[in-house]
């Protein structure tokens, strides 16, 4: 399996896992927490840094489009990568997807030895990008993800059926064609059948073994304060 050849050897191996939304992304990092055993990993999702709108009103909310790089705090993002990259706690935000705000609380993420990042634009964006040692893209016919979808938000977050299919007609599905789709080039491995794909779970598996067996004692004294 081929990373980008650059990590320094103290640095955390950080794993990226994209793939549209529905896709089984979500399955396939929470299999890998599993078998690598969550005290070893940092589950950092791209998802819970979309900005707060609480200053809007709700009807103003929904219209947004959620699906475009710019709906999420990117800067904050990486520099909570970077953070845990160094060996250092972050902060992580808690979103309110029924209602489009952010928590007053927040995520503690403890630094370990594998970073584990789930989202649906990893990929796409290179800020991002660069720093994934192992990038990760979940591969799922659209009408799957599309089912999966509106059973999630209808029953996770509240919606009706009419608002979750106007959605992915207005936003979703343009914005996978447009963003998501395109940066499944950047993949070192694509994953078809999500978290189905025993032998690919076991691949990534034996990767994250491999590195953690490398890694004894205790991690190394952050350089610099903690970000928040």
């Amino acid at each position: 399996m081929a990373t980008n050849g650059s990590r320094p050897s103290k640095r955390p191996l950080t794993i990226g896992v994209a793939g549209g939304s529905g896709s089984g992304k979500t399955t396939v990092a929470r299999n890998i927490l599993e078998l690598a055993g969550p005290q070893n990993v940092a589950h950092l999702c791209h998802d819970a840094y979309y900005f707060d709108l609480g200053h809007m009103p709700f009807e103003e909310r929904v219209k947004l489009n959620f699906d475009h790089p710019s709906s999420l705090d990117n800067t904050l993002f990486v520099d909570h990568l970077k953070a845990l990259q160094h060996n250092q706690s972050v902060q992580a935000p808690i979103y309110d997807f029924a209602s489009h705000t952010r928590h007053a609380q927040t995520r503690t993420i403890e630094a370990r030895r594998v970073i584990l990042v789930e989202g649906i634009l990893i990929l796409g964006m290179p800020e991002i990008r660069r720093l994934l040692d192992i990038r990760i893209f979940v591969d799922t016919d659209p009408d799957i993800r599309f089912i999966r979808r509106l059973a999630r938000d209808i029953e996770d977050r509240g919606r009706s059926p009419r608002s979750v299919i106007d959605q992915y007609l207005a936003t979703v599905r343009p914005m996978h064609v447009e963003f998501v789709e395109p940066s499944k080039k950047f993949a070192n491995v694509v994953v078809p059948e999500g978290g189905m794909n025993e032998v690919a779970i076991d691949i990534i598996h034996a990767k994250i073994q491999s590195v953690l067996k490398k890694a004894t004692g205790p991690l190394p004294e952050p350089t610099t304060a903690s970000a928040t």
